[in-house]
């Protein structure tokens, strides 16, 4: 059975939140969701299209759920702590941008023994 985890930081969650997004296709979903969430905010206001900005919610969310429930077969983080998921899910997306995604998993599952 599963210990439940208590988190007292962002930066203590975080490699939870990895280990949690083990499939890379998975990370690829919530990627490319948070790329159209940025990509939505800023058009939405730079254009003053604010009907847009009601798009965030299912863009972020329906990526990254699609991911966790079809493809990793886990419960998303953000039932229990859905602010510092969404903080980790940008924070993800920095990390795969910038190529240094593998080096944090890496240390996440060496920190979670998963």
């Amino acid at each position: 059975m599963k210990t439940e985890q208590s988190f007292k930081s962002l930066m203590e969650f975080y490699p939870y939140y990895l280990t949690e997004h083990s499939n890379l296709t998975n990370r690829i979903l919530h990627f490319c969701g948070s790329g159209i969430v940025i990509s939505l905010l800023i058009t939405g206001i730079l254009l003053e299209k604010y009907k847009l900005l009601f798009l965030i919610p299912l863009a972020g969310y329906g990526f990254a759920w699609f991911g966790h429930f079809m493809i990793e077969k886990n419960k998303p983080a953000t039932f229990k702590y859905p602010f510092y998921s969404l903080a980790s899910d940008f924070i993800m997306f920095w990390h795969i941008l910038t190529f240094q995604i593998n080096g944090k998993l890496r240390e996440a599952h060496a920190k979670f023994g998963k």
